[in-house]
């Protein structure tokens, strides 16, 4: 299991909220539609947190990710980021993360990380 920080470092990712809990992560799920990740997103079977890869840069995001109980956020293909996004996400403890890559890119590589 990895930190949510030795996550980011290790997808070369900005961290743009950084007021967060560095907790575990060992999990993710990669979705663009909301329903879908307030559906099947959240927390893995041993209650180590998660990761969700999305190009959604909005506050609305944050508000399922706390439904879902996931970590960090992470915003694929350099989308720029809502100041009132962050903000939630700040109030909520969920770390924003972006990265140039895209989402298929970033879900391998988290794959290769966790189960390597």
């Amino acid at each position: 299991m990895m930190t949510i920080r030795e996550a980011a470092k290790a997808l070369e990712a900005e961290i743009v909220q950084n007021e967060f809990e560095d907790s575990g992560l060992s999990a993710a799920y990669t979705s663009d539609l909301l329903s879908d990740v307030m559906a099947n997103a959240g927390r893995d079977s041993a209650g180590d947190g998660s990761a969700l890869i999305t190009i959604q840069a909005h506050k609305n995001t944050v508000a399922v990710a706390t439904l879902a109980d996931i970590t960090v956020i992470i915003i694929c293909n350099s989308r720029p980021i809502p100041e009132d996004m962050i903000e939630a996400a700040k109030s909520e403890g969920i770390a924003i993360v972006r990265t140039r890559e895209n989402q298929f890119t970033v879900s391998g590589k988290l794959y290769k990380l966790f189960n390597g």
